[in-house]
């Protein structure tokens, strides 16, 4: 350990012996830093984090995650609710939100994986945003398949990606999509479903009639 390390309660906090911890780290409560740890300078990591063989780059927050085997870029926000699983790398200044699951995949710099989404087996490029709700269709039932996402595309809400995938560089996924084939640059993507609406019925159902 090096200077200036706060533990806002030393009872609750537990480190192993064979983590590095920087200059200026703050750890909240209930805080458990656990194996070959690399903790960098000006890293705040809020109660109820584990992390266990990982490292955090400097100038990153983790709320209330779960980092296994995975390394965190500089200037991160993770969580809070958050899983990194094994083989998970993020660049620098990316988001990871609440009830995002990361699993041997990387996520590029200026990335956004905001909130309720699954990324597995996926290399997500530079200034990508993943929408609520997405999933990376990684396995098949028998293999586990690969997804690429290039820099600067858009995912919408609602998303299924389908490996084996290349989302080219620019591509704009609407909300709702399911997409099951590789896109060319700047492709518009749209695979909804149009509704049936009927008129003055809805009253049979919510009145139970």
């Amino acid at each position: 350990m090096k200077k200036n390390l706060k533990i806002l309660d030393k009872k609750s906090v537990k480190i192993d012996e064979k983590a590095c911890i920087g200059d200026n780290v703050v750890l909240h409560e209930n805080v458990v830093i656990k194996g070959a740890c690399k903790i960098e300078d000006n890293v705040e990591i809020f109660g109820c984090s584990y992390i266990v063989d990982s490292a955090i780059g400097s100038g990153s927050k983790i709320l209330s995650s779960f980092i296994e085997s995975s390394e965190v870029g500089e200037n991160n926000s993770i969580g809070p609710f958050a899983h990194l699983r094994p083989g998970s790398k993020t660049g620098h200044s990316v988001r990871i939100g609440n009830f995002v699951e990361i699993k041997n995949s990387t996520i590029g710099d200026l990335s956004k994986v905001a909130h309720l989404a699954y990324v597995g087996d996926a290399d997500v490029g530079k200034e990508v945003n993943v929408g609520c709700g997405v999933i990376f269709v990684n396995y098949d039932g028998i293999h586990k398949n690969r997804i690429r996402v290039c820099d600067k595309a858009f995912i919408g809400s609602n998303c299924n990606l389908i490996a084996p995938l290349r989302i080219a560089e620019k591509t704009y996924i609407c909300a709702g999509t399911t997409v099951t084939q590789n896109t060319e640059s700047e492709d518009f993507v749209i695979g909804r479903v149009r509704p049936t609406v009927k008129s003055n019925r809805a009253g049979k159902y919510l009145k139970g009639e």
